[in-house]
């Protein structure tokens, strides 16, 4: 019996993610977000497959109409012996040249870095979701946080309120 060659569409679009970068969201101000693809050895992606890898201090620049990503580490695969990649090394991030353009103007501005936020498998291949970020300051991560503690406080009393009326 042959297999159709119609997938079904949940099936192409299911998502694995590998690692997130929560610190970044706490760090940066999300301006804008774009998938990329990842230049990787093999016993990389079979480190990757076993859900190996951080991407909390990493980051990405731009170095002659290329993005490298720098600081992503990801462990050796102990059964790779002598074929093993570094864990540490840059890796060259996969973008259209008009994509890496419109980041190398935006780039420009003082205080924006590239970041990656997630790293995940989509349709077998291995994505990093890389964004464009404006760095904050101490006090606007605090005005952050009395917004969502007062969100959290609104939110509670509107409950008690429904639950008593």
């Amino acid at each position: 019996m042959a297999k159709s060659g119609n997938k079904n569409p949940s099936e192409e679009e299911k998502v694995r993610i590998i690692a997130r970068n929560r610190k970044a969201l706490h760090d940066y101000k999300v301006l804008s977000q774009l998938e990329c693809g990842l230049v990787l050895q093999g016993s990389e992606v079979k480190s990757l497959r076993s859900n190996q890898a951080n991407i909390s201090d990493s980051f990405a620049r731009i170095e002659k109409g290329e993005i490298w990503l720098y600081g992503m580490d990801i462990p050796e695969y102990t059964e790779a012996n002598q074929l093993n990649h570094k864990a540490k090394r840059r890796r060259k991030m996969l973008l259209n040249r008009s994509e890496i353009r419109k980041f190398e103007v935006e780039m420009k501005t003082r205080g924006k870095s590239l970041i990656p936020l997630e790293l995940y498998f989509k349709k077998g291949k291995a994505k990093i979701s890389l964004a464009l970020g404006l760095g904050q300051k101490f006090h606007d991560k605090r005005e952050n946080i009395k917004k969502k503690e007062t969100q959290k406080d609104i939110a509670a009393f509107q409950a008690r309120k429904r639950k008593g009326s």
